[in-house]
């Protein structure tokens, strides 16, 4: 299925007050400064480009098979995406696993402002316990996401977060790529972090979900993680054969 819309309509509207996790790092006063500044202009930011973008979306159907299964999703997605994905999946109410450093910090301010909450921790830190806060949020029936290559990559390259959340909770993992047609892309971050360009054609391409057995073992997980892999690949080659046609 393929939907094109200039801006993407309908989400549940749950507002912007949605709860960040307390960060437990303390930042000196000059990076609280800095934060400040970041959250503002990153929040204007996405506005002013989110409003302008065109989007072509392919596998809206995997999203709605993904909620049709009675259980908030787990979007999964790559860490350079963060830009284009905060708009696009504004206002419901996802709990996102961000760091605790500084970069960890303003993301989840700014996405805060679009109706996100956060989880601090991350692979290489406080994983264990933002992993039980999202278990926690998802059993509330709030949906969560992974960017699942960070906080520090390799880049394009799955963790196993999503698939120990969807293992606990029943929950879908729900892949999903974005490939912007014109975009800024910070060549000295590991992650080739993107920008769109304003008014540019984005597509969205969305997996089917990914289901994990809530007594999988060691060796299935791994095959799971494996799957959560080869879906986002797929994803990336179909962004690419989209924007050699556009």
């Amino acid at each position: 299925m393929e939907i094109i819309a200039r801006d993407r309509e309908g989400a549940q509207d749950v507002g912007a007050g949605v709860e960040l996790a307390e960060n437990p790092r303390a930042f000196p006063l000059w990076e609280r400064f800095q934060i400040f500044l970041v959250t503002m202009f990153g929040y204007l930011g996405v506005l002013l480009i989110g409003r302008s973008l065109r989007w072509t979306i392919r596998g809206w159907e995997n999203f709605e098979a993904a909620l049709a299964t009675g259980k908030p999703p787990i979007f999964t997605f790559w860490h350079r995406e963060i830009f284009s994905a905060t708009w696009f999946w504004r206002r419901r109410g996802i709990v996102v696993m961000t760091s605790q450093n500084f970069d960890g910090e303003y993301i989840a301010r700014i996405i805060q402002r679009y109706g996100y909450g956060a989880a601090r921790g991350s692979s290489s830190r406080g994983a264990t316990r933002a992993l039980k806060a999202m278990i926690r949020v998802m059993r509330r029936g709030r949906p969560t996401a992974f960017t699942i290559d960070g906080p520090r990559g390799p880049r394009h390259v799955a963790k196993s977060g999503a698939v120990l959340l969807a293992k606990a909770t029943g929950a879908p993992i729900l892949c999903f790529h974005i490939a912007p047609r014109h975009a800024y892309a910070f060549h000295k971050s590991w992650d080739l972090f993107q920008i769109p360009y304003p008014f540019s054609a984005v597509g969205i391409f969305i997996a089917p979900p990914i289901l994990v057995p809530r007594d999988s073992e060691e060796g299935e997980q791994a095959r799971k993680v494996a799957e959560v892999q080869a879906a986002l690949d797929g994803l990336v080659r179909q962004g690419e054969s989209w924007l050699r046609r556009c």
